[in-house]
């Protein structure tokens, strides 16, 4: 059974960049906090972080600092890039076997670079991603253009990510969910879990926030940055901020959006470009704000500012859609998967950051083989137990 708390594919999972990047390296890297200061108290930056006061995220904020070293990249790279590669095997068989429509496009993506700054932190992160199975291309600006013509002159090069992959995210989710009905899994929506119910050191079930009990020999929290307090009222605190992004579609034609072959993220930015059916999605930022769907105008219109840089036929047409969602960010940018320790028959899943749609499928092989005994060792790296 599977309890929503809302609508199916209504959270983070409805508005994402519907890209599949697999083998990145996560956001803990040196360089970031610096970069992160000059930027954190602009609201039209990629980062920013609104003045008040909040213990938690201080805490959170110093121990990813304590994160950003060359050793811990390397070793999330060592879990991460099988993971990535594990991920991008199951969409595609997926995709095919099941004949899900959802504008599934396998030429991967561009990040592409206004500065020369840009193009040496490119660089260098491709060849971390290179060392680890994957095959990034180093591109210049006339091969950009060349690839792409809706690149202006402002793009001097960038990286070609041929093992990526994007879609349509909310139609993909959906889709699997249709598969799961047919399979006989049983969705309530609408149904929010205020708390986990225990007997004797093992997991019964869950309660609601209106009082019912639903009984269960085995209980997966997979509610994102919801996953926090359900833990703590166990004795569990995870170090999981939620760190807020934005979307901008933009219809396709004359006023709106450029009609893009291949989607591109914008290395100064961090904004995601990525062509679906009849539109572009703008995609991006980091805000950590608490735990709130609060849409700030300026993150909005920072995603089409920063991408008419880069696309210099892109309109002032109106937007058809516009959202935020809440990413699950762990502090170590590892997701947390596997059993809570002292209650028998209760796993978690959280702390994907960016990459939860990337990761979805192998962390829920990874669940599966856990609640049914077979867990293997390669995947202990994930376990909340790593926070002790």
């Amino acid at each position: 059974m599977l309890l929503e708390r809302g609508e199916v594919a209504s959270g983070a999972s409805r508005g994402n960049a519907g890209t599949v990047s697999a083998g990145h390296p996560p956001l803990n890297r040196p360089g970031r906090i610096k970069q992160a200061v000059f930027q954190m108290l602009d609201p039209k930056s990629p980062l920013y972080v609104p003045p008040r006061w909040d213990p938690e995220l201080w805490r959170w904020l110093l121990s990813f600092a304590r994160h950003c070293t060359d050793a811990h990249v390397e070793r999330c790279m060592s879990v991460m890039a099988p993971l990535g590669i594990e991920a991008l095997a199951i969409f595609d068989r997926l995709i095919e076997e099941e004949h899900i429509d959802c504008g599934y496009r396998s030429e991967g993506y561009f990040e592409v670079c206004t500065t020369e700054k840009g193009i040496a932190r490119a660089r260098h992160e491709a060849s971390i991603i290179g060392r680890s199975g994957y095959h990034p291309e180093v591109v210049d600006a006339h091969e950009l253009r060349r690839r792409e013509p809706e690149f202006g002159h402002e793009v001097v090069g960038g990286v070609h990510y041929p093992e990526a992959r994007t879609l349509d995210p909310y139609r993909f989710v959906t889709a699997v969910m249709e598969l799961a009905r047919d399979r006989g899994v049983e969705l309530r929506e609408r149904v929010s879990v205020a708390s986990v119910a225990t007997d004797g050191g093992r997991v019964a079930g869950v309660r609601t926030e209106h009082g019912d009990f639903v009984g269960a020999d085995h209980v997966v929290l997979a509610t994102g940055p919801f996953s926090l307090e359900l833990a703590r009222r166990l004795g569990v605190r995870l170090p999981v901020q939620p760190g807020k992004g934005y979307h901008r579609d933009v219809a396709v034609g004359p006023a709106g959006a450029p009609p893009l072959r291949t989607a591109c993220v914008l290395n100064e930015t961090s904004v995601f470009c990525t062509p679906m059916d009849g539109f572009v999605r703008f995609a991006g930022t980091m805000e950590f704000s608490g735990l709130n769907q609060v849409m700030r105008p300026a993150r909005l219109r920072q995603l089409t500012d920063a991408a008419r840089t880069c696309f210099p036929r892109l309109g002032d047409e109106a937007p058809i859609s516009e959202w935020c969602g809440l990413r699950p960010m762990s502090v170590d940018g590892l997701p947390i998967v596997g059993p809570l320790a002292g209650i028998d028959g209760l796993s978690i899943a959280t702390g994907h950051g960016m990459l939860g749609l990337t990761l979805a499928p192998v962390t829920g092989r990874i669940i599966a083989k856990q609640v049914t005994g077979v867990g293997e060792a390669r995947y202990r790296s994930l376990a909340p137990e790593r926070f002790g």
